[in-house]
């Protein structure tokens, strides 16, 4: 939803400040549903996994994509927890009032880079459940 609704609605507002004021007031109510769904997430995948006693799994290749859902998983879990609010809020804000433009096109590579490994993982996900993936 921010990568492909919300940024490119900014993107379409004159003013590069406006953009990033926009961009961070809707953001924010992203950012604290996203925390409840990332936690839900990552203790629905653990309980997954302790359940079906898929442990082994993450010793075989052939299940990259648990590696990657965990992957995916951390990042998000690292950036939604610690990073942005311990640090990435106040550098982007220190950074868009040197370069506004350039900022907010630093934000859109960076969510389309995590919609990009995401759905990648989804589609592993996906083919690697049902064998379709060469293991």
């Amino acid at each position: 939803m921010v990568t492909t609704v919300l940024l490119p609605a900014a993107r379409r507002m004159k003013s590069p400040e406006e953009r990033l004021e926009f961009f961070e007031r809707i953001e924010a109510g992203f950012a604290r549903q996203a925390r409840w769904t990332t936690a839900i997430a990552g203790a629905s995948g653990l309980y997954l996994v302790y359940v079906l006693d898929a442990w082994d799994r993450f010793k075989q290749l052939g299940y990259w994509w648990m590696h990657a859902m965990v992957l995916v998983w951390a990042i998000f879990t690292l950036m939604l927890f610690v990073i942005e609010p311990v640090w990435l809020h106040r550098w982007l804000r220190a950074r868009a009032k040197r370069d506004p433009e350039q900022t907010f096109a630093l934000i859109q590579r960076l969510h389309w880079f995590l919609l990009a490994i995401s759905l990648l993982t989804i589609a592993g996900g996906v083919g690697g459940s049902h064998g379709w993936l060469a293991g």
